[in-house]
């Protein structure tokens, strides 16, 4: 038998063996029949997925069990109108502690007190345990534990939870809870039904992955190979642009860098001009004096 073999065998015994009490629970946590077996599929997926993680965690269920609670108790389930929690009967306590009202009334007590009653009274998980798993302290654990046995007291008299010791309290809680008939119309998925769509999810995670990757590097190869704009050759186009798009709080100094850079080419021409009319004027000397010369020899007595 390969490794592979055994880690089959050993999730299908798992999910045999808590699938249907994790799927009642996170009914009892939603309200919700079809997002309580959503939960416990998502929780039994992920733990597939990781199951070498799980496989040597001291307890394997209770691992599931964060997964499904956390997932049924997800914030973002109240945005959608298909996935929100369901809200419990305003009336509870008028019908008394039957199989209808009970889940009302947990119902209408806050999520992490729901969260806790089922951990400490219904799953018997001890109470710092219980904090552990909620993230929460000792001291609040308690606390919200006995602000939901409160509430149940008040809102289902026939209980009997008044006046009771808390460990009282949670054994009938934990009797008449679990004695509560199966609400959810469907059963849960089969282990081999949840290996096999926590492969396929892997699989498309992967691809997407590989895929979104791919397109990077195609994108960023396809600009790379495309060539730089090319800036336009007349500078006094690219000024007007630039004079016509910049800021009013910097037209005025570029008005004034554009005035000195006339008077500086302005200098510039009136000092070429000046060099070149001394030039002129020197070559005209030049002429003269020669002219001059000629003229003298020309008169000399002793070349005629």
């Amino acid at each position: 038998m390969t490794q592979r073999e055994q880690a089959a065998i050993a999730f299908d015994e798992l999910h045999t063996r808590h699938a249907a009490a994790l799927n009642q629970q996170a009914y009892l946590l939603t309200g919700r029949p079809w997002l309580a077996r959503r939960a416990v599929e998502r929780g039994f997926r992920l733990a597939w997925q990781r199951w070498p993680e799980v496989a040597v965690d001291p307890d394997p269920a209770g691992w599931v069990r964060a997964a499904v609670y956390e997932y049924a108790l997800t914030p973002w389930h109240r945005l959608c109108p298909g996935l929100r929690t369901g809200r419990g009967l305003r009336n509870a306590s008028a019908a008394g502690p039957s199989d209808r009202a009970l889940p009302a009334a947990l119902l209408s007590l806050p999520a992490p007190y729901r969260r806790v009653l089922l951990l400490h009274d219904v799953v018997g998980v001890a109470l710092h345990e219980t904090a552990a798993e909620i993230e929460a302290s000792v001291p609040a654990t308690a606390a919200r534990l006995a602000h939901a046995r409160e509430r149940l007291a008040e809102l289902l008299p026939g209980l009997g939870l008044d006046g009771r010791p808390p460990v009282r309290q949670g054994e009938i809680l934990r009797a008449r809870i679990t004695a509560l008939p199966d609400a959810t119309p469907t059963a849960p998925l089969t282990a081999e039904d949840v290996r096999s769509g926590s492969e396929r999810s892997a699989r498309r995670t992967t691809r997407a992955a590989f895929g979104g990757t791919g397109l990077f590097v195609l994108v960023t190869l396809v600009m790379m190979a495309l060539p730089a704009p090319s800036t336009p050759p007349e500078r006094h186009r690219a000024t007007a642009a630039h004079t016509r798009t910049a800021p009013a709080r910097h037209r005025g100094a570029d008005a004034r860098d554009h005035r000195d850079t006339a008077r500086d080419r302005k200098a510039a021409r009136e000092q070429r001009n000046a060099a070149r009319d001394r030039r002129n004027a020197a070559r005209e000397e030049g002429n003269a004096a020669v002219r001059k010369r000629i003229r003298q020899a020309r008169l000399a007595p002793e070349l005629r």
